[in-house]
């Protein structure tokens, strides 16, 4: 796998988790009395919403990179580091079930990323027509 597609896999994976704990951070802040569209509408939130839009674009163009078997299960490394986030940046209590999820996830991000994939798209043959049925 080419050092360009583990970069951006990591630039995928870090404004994930980042794109995350900022709006989990705005949304905790926001007073309850503006409602959802004032809580959305505060600076911090509007970041985190920027962020997130960063990685869904990101992801595409990983996705364009290499197979979606590696990209989907090593991205979900994410979700491991969005727990820890949680945790560690926002306070929020993780539940054993939670963690045990947390440590398969971690599992098979692992065996995925050890597992050789392609890293760009194969050509497919175009038909010349001879081959299709009168």
């Amino acid at each position: 796998m080419r050092f360009r597609v583990w970069l951006l896999t990591l630039v995928v994976v870090l404004a994930n988790v980042g794109g995350n704990a900022i709006l989990g951070y705005a949304m905790k802040q926001a007073p309850a009395t503006v409602g959802v569209i004032g809580s959305i509408l505060q600076p911090v939130a509007m970041l985190g919403i920027v962020v997130l839009i960063a990685w869904m674009l990101l992801r595409m163009r990983l996705l364009g990179l290499a197979d979606l078997s590696f990209v989907v299960p090593v991205t979900a490394i994410g979700y491991v580091l969005s727990a820890l986030a949680g945790v560690f940046l926002l306070h929020e209590h993780v539940p054993l079930r939670g963690w045990i999820g947390t440590v398969i996830i971690m599992a098979g991000a692992t065996l995925t990323g050890l597992t050789e994939h392609a890293d760009k798209p194969r050509a497919t043959p175009a038909h010349s027509g001879k081959d299709r049925p009168q």
